[in-house]
């Protein structure tokens, strides 16, 4: 940045070369010149953010919802009571003790062993 007195040294240089009606023109035509610079500069500056911004942002996956031909029914009740009964014939088979009566009452999350 220039100082002040840089500044006057400068203005009264183009002064002694260009007169004083030719100074503010001169001046004008800088100005200009300079607002033109940093229009360019600043929209290169934000064409290069897009680009990096565009750059890094991945594509996502498109989430499509299951067919219902993969669905798979949940078993029936019989299936389930069959599968107790099961369960509670081979512990008796085992001699693990004696199984209830009502096979609805065995412990059905876990699964048989």
């Amino acid at each position: 940045m220039l100082s002040p007195s840089d500044t006057i040294l400068i203005f009264v240089v183009a002064l002694l070369l260009f007169g004083p009606d030719q100074v503010p023109k001169l001046a004008r035509q800088l100005g200009e010149a300079m607002r033109h610079v940093q229009n360019t500069t600043s929209s290169f500056m934000a064409e290069m953010d897009r680009a990096a911004a565009a750059a890094d942002v991945k594509p996502q996956p498109v989430w499509e919802p299951p067919t219902t031909a993969s669905w798979e029914a949940p078993p029936e009740d019989g299936a389930m009571q069959e599968h107790v009964a099961e369960a509670a014939e081979a512990a008796q088979a085992e001699g693990a003790g004696d199984a209830p009566a009502d096979v609805t009452s065995i412990d059905q999350s876990k699964p048989p062993a």
